[in-house]
Order: structure tokens, then C-alpha cells, then sequence
């Protein structure tokens, strides 16, 4: 099987050095295994994504010398499948409608049950407010928030496994109770967006035929959602590249509101692809 990675930057501010050190890591994972390498634009957040910030990360990921297969996947221009996907989950019943705002769900899980962890990949575990006692049935809503019920989701799958090719290199196996109580109900559809990270990102793969997601650490937690996502939609479970983050000073993880660290500043001044390479620990 060739190896396929991906580079998937969303367009809401500038490339910084995490950006570059993770585009190097897939394009050189990729050129390593004669693979090939692919860009993808999430933009599914259109409240925040900017034409300008797309147009400067072609221009960055050029000056660093990747090249990558077009067209471009965006994800905006690939909302119908989004759909599709979660018209599949509702017709299997694992899907239920959510009205819950923020304040609602830090108010339902003020006091959770003895020994049951708060904070899951996406944040508050949904405590279970809107979730029905019945799959729901008719038409699948639209404009509204979609929750999976995670119980139900994994009564007949036993673990979700997955192989880990980075720095934690190995088979990864965790069993499917531990889902429900350490990750909970996610959203895979919000109101005004009409899909969700966790869908899209799993769609996106499997349409790309990604074989090796190249991503970082921070994104850990989230990969067993995603496993999961693709055992329910039958698609094929990548192998997994968590690398490590590029940090401050103080240890931080770069943020795109770190403009100091962009990719255009350093190359105003005067800054070289090899001297990028070289800060990133790539050269």
C-alpha cells in the first residue's frame, strides 16, 4: 500500500513554526516511503476562515519547498459528504439531537458521579442532557447540534484499535466502555456549521485515502473518536503520527496568535527555508 500523508491547516491566521514542523514531518514522511503528499484546507469555520489566510498558506508551504497534488480538498467545497455521513449515523440511531449551550453543560456537570472524569478530548464530558432513551426517528433535523450517543455507538465493538507510528510507536488497543466515560457524547454536527472537526476530519481521510494521519501530540486524545467514527462508517483506520509540539520559551505550545513566530515574519527578516528547518529541529 502506498503511504499517503497530509498537511491540514485551517485558514484563520498565519503558519507559525509548529505549522512548518509538522507540514516537514508529512512531506518527509511521505518522501520517505515514495509516498505522496497531500493539502488539505479545513475551513469549515467560515465565521473565521480568510481567503487571505488560505492564499498565505500556499505561498508559506511553497517557500518551504513542498509541493503537493491539486486540487486542494477544502472543506467548504465538501460539505455534501458531511451529510452523507451523518445521514448513515441517523439512519443506524446513533444520533440524537442537543440544544445544550456551553453554560448549560458546566452547570449539568457541576457534580458528576463519584470517580467519573470531567474533562474529555473536547473538553466538559456531556453530562447526557438531551440524550433520549430511544434513537430518535423521521427525518434526520438540520440546523441543529447532533451528539453521538457513544453507548450505543460501541455496544457491538469491543476496542477501538489503531497502529501509532511516531514518537509512540506501537499497537494501540482501548476497550470501548472506556470511551463512554472518558470522552462521552461529542458533537458531530454544530448548529451553524453543519459538521464538526471530529466528522469532517474522518470523511476527509478516508476520501483522500490517508495512510499515515501526521498530526500533533495534542491531537492524541481525540484519535480513539476517530477510530471509532471509522469502524461505524466502514471506513479503513489510518496509522497515526503524533509528533511532538514546537513550544516557547516558557513551554507553551505556539498558537496562531503568536504572530511573532509566523513563517512570514521570519521570512521578512530575512530568515531562509534551511534556517526554518534548522529552528525546528528538521535541518
Amino acid at each position: 500500500m502506498q503511504c499517503i500523508t497530509r498537511f491540514a491547516p485551517s485558514p484563520t491566521g498565519p503558519l507559525h513554526l509548529g505549522h512548518a514542523f509538522s507540514a516537514l514531518t508529512a512531506f518527509r514522511l511521505a518522501q520517505s516511503m515514495n509516498g505522496r503528499f497531500l493539502l488539505r484546507i479545513e475551513d469549515i469555520d467560515q465565521s473565521r476562515a480568510r481567503p487571505q489566510w488560505e492564499a498565505q498558506i500556499y505561498n508559506d508551504l511553497a517557500w518551504l519547498g513542498l509541493t503537493w497534488e491539486t486540487p486542494v480538498l477544502r472543506q467548504s467545497d465538501n460539505l455534501a459528504a458531511y451529510s452523507r455521513a451523518l445521514d448513515l449515523l441517523w439512519e443506524k440511531g446513533l444520533l440524537y439531537p442537543c440544544s445544550c449551550n456551553r453554560r448549560d453543560i458546566s452547570a449539568a456537570a457541576s457534580a458528576p458521579q463519584e470517580g467519573a472524569p470531567l474533562q474529555g478530548p473536547d473538553g466538559i464530558i456531556y453530562p447526557g442532557t438531551c440524550r433520549p432513551t430511544q434513537p430518535p426517528t423521521g427525518p434526520r433535523p438540520y440546523d441543529v447540534a447532533l451528539r453521538l450517543d457513544i453507548a450505543k455507538a460501541t455496544q457491538e465493538i469491543s476496542h477501538v484499535e489503531w497502529d501509532e507510528a511516531g514518537p509512540d510507536c506501537g499497537h494501540h488497543s482501548i476497550p470501548s466502555s472506556e470511551l463512554i466515560t472518558s470522552i462521552g457524547d461529542v458533537v458531530l454536527a454544530r448548529r451553524d456549521m453543519g459538521t464538526s472537526y471530529h466528522l469532517s476530519v474522518v470523511v476527509d481521510d478516508a476520501a483522500q485515502a490517508i495512510t499515515h494521519v501526521v498530526r500533533g501530540e495534542d491531537l492524541a486524545p481525540a484519535t480513539p473518536i476517530h477510530v471509532l467514527l471509522q469502524t461505524l462508517m466502514g471506513f479503513p483506520t489510518a496509522a497515526y503520527y503524533h509528533h511532538t509540539l514546537i513550544r516557547d520559551e516558557a513551554g507553551k505550545r505556539l498558537a496562531k496568535r503568536d504572530d511573532a513566530r509566523a513563517l512570514s515574519t521570519y521570512r521578512d527578516m530575512g530568515k531562509t527555508p534551511a534556517d526554518i528547518r534548522e529552528m525546528v529541529g528538521l535541518a
